[in-house]
Protein backbone atom coordinates (compact mmCIF):
# COMPACT_ATOMS: atom_id res chain seq x y z
CA UNK A 1 0.00 0.00 0.00
CA UNK A 2 1.46 3.69 -1.11
CA UNK A 3 0.41 5.45 2.10
CA UNK A 4 1.85 8.78 0.09
CA UNK A 5 -1.88 8.71 -1.61
CA UNK A 6 -3.66 8.45 1.85
CA UNK A 7 -5.34 11.26 3.61
CA UNK A 8 -5.83 10.92 7.44
CA UNK A 9 -8.14 13.96 9.07
CA UNK A 10 -8.15 14.14 12.76
CA UNK A 11 -10.56 15.32 14.95
CA UNK A 12 -9.36 16.27 18.31
CA UNK A 13 -9.86 19.87 20.64
CA UNK A 14 -6.87 19.08 22.29
CA UNK A 15 -4.56 21.24 19.70
CA UNK A 16 -0.94 20.06 21.53
CA UNK A 17 -2.00 16.06 20.40
CA UNK A 18 -3.61 17.03 17.70
CA UNK A 19 0.18 18.70 16.44
CA UNK A 20 1.98 15.22 17.53
CA UNK A 21 -0.80 13.63 15.65
CA UNK A 22 -0.44 15.25 12.47
CA UNK A 23 3.79 15.58 12.76
CA UNK A 24 4.11 11.84 13.26
CA UNK A 25 1.54 10.76 10.75
CA UNK A 26 2.92 12.83 8.10
CA UNK A 27 6.32 11.63 8.79
CA UNK A 28 4.74 7.66 8.28
CA UNK A 29 4.00 9.32 4.86
CA UNK A 30 0.50 10.15 4.87
CA UNK A 31 -1.31 14.30 3.92
CA UNK A 32 -2.89 14.58 7.36
CA UNK A 33 -5.05 18.00 8.46
CA UNK A 34 -6.79 18.71 11.34
CA UNK A 35 -9.87 19.86 13.04
CA UNK A 36 -10.20 21.07 16.81
CA UNK A 37 -13.94 19.97 16.94
CA UNK A 38 -16.58 18.52 15.64
CA UNK A 39 -18.67 20.63 13.79
CA UNK A 40 -15.52 22.09 12.32
CA UNK A 41 -14.82 18.33 10.42
CA UNK A 42 -18.56 19.34 8.96
CA UNK A 43 -17.34 21.72 7.00
CA UNK A 44 -14.59 19.68 5.56
CA UNK A 45 -14.65 17.93 2.25
CA UNK A 46 -14.98 14.26 4.12
CA UNK A 47 -15.44 12.15 1.26
CA UNK A 48 -11.46 13.61 0.28
CA UNK A 49 -10.20 11.49 3.45
CA UNK A 50 -9.50 7.77 3.68
CA UNK A 51 -9.56 7.65 7.58
CA UNK A 52 -10.84 9.57 10.35
CA UNK A 53 -8.84 9.95 13.51
CA UNK A 54 -11.55 10.56 15.82
CA UNK A 55 -11.71 11.67 19.64
CA UNK A 56 -15.07 10.78 21.55
CA UNK A 57 -15.11 13.97 24.75
CA UNK A 58 -15.81 17.08 22.37
CA UNK A 59 -17.54 20.46 22.61
CA UNK A 60 -21.46 20.63 21.53
CA UNK A 61 -20.71 17.62 19.43
CA UNK A 62 -19.06 14.48 20.98
CA UNK A 63 -17.26 12.21 18.83
CA UNK A 64 -20.13 9.28 19.30
CA UNK A 65 -22.75 11.92 17.44
CA UNK A 66 -20.29 12.82 15.17
CA UNK A 67 -19.64 9.00 14.07
CA UNK A 68 -23.48 8.41 14.12
CA UNK A 69 -24.01 11.70 11.38
CA UNK A 70 -21.17 10.07 9.19
CA UNK A 71 -22.58 6.69 9.63
CA UNK A 72 -25.90 8.29 8.51
CA UNK A 73 -25.06 9.42 5.56
CA UNK A 74 -24.59 7.19 2.21
CA UNK A 75 -21.97 9.32 1.07
CA UNK A 76 -19.70 8.87 3.69
CA UNK A 77 -20.70 5.71 5.92
CA UNK A 78 -17.62 3.99 4.55
CA UNK A 79 -15.13 5.99 5.53
CA UNK A 80 -13.39 4.34 8.40
CA UNK A 81 -13.25 5.94 11.72
CA UNK A 82 -10.72 5.16 15.00
CA UNK A 83 -11.67 6.57 17.94
CA UNK A 84 -8.94 7.86 20.47
CA UNK A 85 -10.14 8.64 23.65
CA UNK A 86 -9.76 9.09 27.51
CA UNK A 87 -13.01 7.66 28.25
CA UNK A 88 -11.87 3.52 28.82
CA UNK A 89 -14.28 1.44 29.53
CA UNK A 90 -15.50 -1.37 28.10
CA UNK A 91 -19.09 0.31 27.50
CA UNK A 92 -17.77 3.35 25.72
CA UNK A 93 -15.35 0.92 23.54
CA UNK A 94 -18.64 -1.09 22.55
CA UNK A 95 -20.65 1.92 22.29
CA UNK A 96 -17.61 3.16 19.50
CA UNK A 97 -17.91 -0.29 17.98
CA UNK A 98 -21.49 -0.47 17.42
CA UNK A 99 -22.18 2.80 15.96
CA UNK A 100 -19.59 1.66 13.07
CA UNK A 101 -15.98 2.87 14.56
CA UNK A 102 -12.79 0.57 13.21
CA UNK A 103 -11.04 0.50 15.87
CA UNK A 104 -10.51 2.19 19.45
CA UNK A 105 -7.66 3.47 21.39
CA UNK A 106 -7.32 4.63 24.57
CA UNK A 107 -5.19 7.26 25.60
CA UNK A 108 -2.34 8.10 27.22
CA UNK A 109 -1.42 6.08 23.67
CA UNK A 110 2.23 5.63 22.29
CA UNK A 111 2.41 7.39 18.83
CA UNK A 112 3.55 3.66 17.62
CA UNK A 113 0.74 1.70 18.19
CA UNK A 114 -1.70 4.71 16.70
CA UNK A 115 0.64 4.28 13.48
CA UNK A 116 0.41 0.58 13.73
CA UNK A 117 -3.57 0.51 14.06
CA UNK A 118 -3.98 3.25 11.24
CA UNK A 119 -2.13 0.86 8.84
CA UNK A 120 -4.19 -2.11 10.20
CA UNK A 121 -7.05 -0.59 9.31
CA UNK A 122 -6.33 1.07 6.05
CA UNK A 123 -5.61 -2.95 5.32
CA UNK A 124 -9.20 -4.00 5.87
CA UNK A 125 -10.68 -1.32 4.98
CA UNK A 126 -9.29 0.22 1.47
CA UNK A 127 -10.39 -1.94 -1.80
CA UNK A 128 -8.06 -4.04 -3.75
CA UNK A 129 -8.51 -2.01 -6.87
CA UNK A 130 -7.35 1.96 -6.78
CA UNK A 131 -10.12 3.77 -5.90
CA UNK A 132 -10.08 6.12 -8.57
CA UNK A 133 -10.85 2.86 -10.95
CA UNK A 134 -14.29 2.97 -8.96
CA UNK A 135 -14.69 6.73 -8.35
CA UNK A 136 -13.34 10.19 -10.06
CA UNK A 137 -13.84 12.60 -7.93
CA UNK A 138 -13.23 16.65 -7.28
CA UNK A 139 -14.20 18.29 -3.93
CA UNK A 140 -18.12 17.26 -3.96
CA UNK A 141 -18.05 16.53 -7.24
CA UNK A 142 -18.34 12.07 -7.74
CA UNK A 143 -18.37 10.14 -10.91
CA UNK A 144 -19.27 6.79 -10.34
CA UNK A 145 -17.61 4.95 -13.05
CA UNK A 146 -18.82 1.13 -12.63
CA UNK A 147 -22.55 2.59 -11.68
CA UNK A 148 -22.74 5.16 -14.10
CA UNK A 149 -23.81 7.87 -11.71
CA UNK A 150 -22.87 11.54 -10.91
CA UNK A 151 -23.13 13.39 -7.81
CA UNK A 152 -22.77 16.76 -6.62
CA UNK A 153 -22.30 17.43 -2.88
CA UNK A 154 -24.49 14.34 -2.78
CA UNK A 155 -27.50 15.11 -4.60
CA UNK A 156 -27.16 12.72 -7.77
CA UNK A 157 -27.31 14.79 -11.09
CA UNK A 158 -28.44 12.91 -14.42
CA UNK A 159 -26.68 12.90 -16.97
CA UNK A 160 -26.86 11.75 -21.03
CA UNK A 161 -24.41 9.14 -21.77
CA UNK A 162 -22.43 10.84 -23.95
CA UNK A 163 -22.32 13.55 -20.87
CA UNK A 164 -21.42 10.95 -18.58
CA UNK A 165 -18.73 9.93 -20.78
CA UNK A 166 -17.02 13.14 -21.64
CA UNK A 167 -17.10 14.03 -17.60
CA UNK A 168 -15.22 10.58 -16.62
CA UNK A 169 -12.82 11.03 -19.57
CA UNK A 170 -11.99 14.56 -18.42
CA UNK A 171 -11.84 13.97 -14.64
CA UNK A 172 -9.77 11.00 -15.55
CA UNK A 173 -6.85 13.15 -17.27
CA UNK A 174 -7.45 16.27 -14.53
CA UNK A 175 -4.79 18.97 -16.36
CA UNK A 176 -4.77 17.92 -19.52
CA UNK A 177 -6.34 19.69 -22.69
CA UNK A 178 -7.81 17.69 -25.60
CA UNK A 179 -8.38 18.86 -28.90
CA UNK A 180 -12.33 18.18 -30.16
CA UNK A 181 -10.97 15.69 -32.78
CA UNK A 182 -9.22 13.52 -29.36
CA UNK A 183 -12.63 13.76 -27.28
CA UNK A 184 -14.70 12.51 -30.41
CA UNK A 185 -12.35 9.50 -31.46
CA UNK A 186 -11.93 8.70 -27.55
CA UNK A 187 -16.04 8.77 -26.62
CA UNK A 188 -17.57 7.95 -30.09
CA UNK A 189 -17.45 4.70 -31.97
CA UNK A 190 -15.70 4.49 -34.81
CA UNK A 191 -18.23 3.86 -37.17
CA UNK A 192 -20.36 6.68 -35.95
CA UNK A 193 -20.25 10.11 -38.04
CA UNK A 194 -20.40 13.33 -35.48
CA UNK A 195 -18.80 16.89 -36.15
CA UNK A 196 -17.15 18.83 -33.76
CA UNK A 197 -19.82 21.05 -32.82
CA UNK A 198 -21.30 18.12 -31.15
CA UNK A 199 -18.85 18.48 -28.14
CA UNK A 200 -19.54 21.52 -28.06
CA UNK A 201 -22.95 21.31 -27.44
CA UNK A 202 -22.61 18.46 -24.68
CA UNK A 203 -20.07 20.79 -22.31
CA UNK A 204 -22.09 23.34 -22.63
CA UNK A 205 -24.69 21.19 -21.06
CA UNK A 206 -22.64 19.54 -18.91
CA UNK A 207 -20.97 22.75 -17.47
CA UNK A 208 -25.12 23.70 -16.35
CA UNK A 209 -25.72 20.34 -15.06
CA UNK A 210 -22.72 20.04 -12.84
CA UNK A 211 -22.39 23.34 -11.55
CA UNK A 212 -20.87 25.01 -9.58
CA UNK A 213 -18.08 22.93 -11.09
CA UNK A 214 -19.11 24.13 -14.48
CA UNK A 215 -16.29 26.26 -14.44
CA UNK A 216 -13.18 23.59 -14.14
CA UNK A 217 -14.39 22.40 -17.58
CA UNK A 218 -12.37 25.00 -19.53
CA UNK A 219 -12.14 25.81 -22.80
CA UNK A 220 -8.53 26.61 -24.50
CA UNK A 221 -9.12 28.60 -27.76
CA UNK A 222 -7.53 26.93 -30.74
CA UNK A 223 -6.83 23.89 -28.69
CA UNK A 224 -10.04 22.26 -27.28
CA UNK A 225 -11.24 21.33 -23.45
CA UNK A 226 -10.34 20.43 -20.31
CA UNK A 227 -10.93 19.59 -16.39
CA UNK A 228 -8.75 22.14 -14.67
CA UNK A 229 -8.46 21.68 -10.28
Amino acid sequence: MDSRTIRILVVDDEEDLCEILQLNLELAGYAVDVAHSAEEALTMDLLSYDLILLDVMMGAMSGFHFAEHLKANPQTAAIPIIFCSARDTEADTVRGLEIGGDDYISKPFSLKEVIARVQSVLRRSRPAEPRDSQVLSYQTLQVHVQTKRCYVAGEEILLTRKEFDILSFLLAHVGKIFSREELLSSIWPDDVIVVDRTIDVNITRLRKKIAPYGKNIVTRIGYGYGFEA
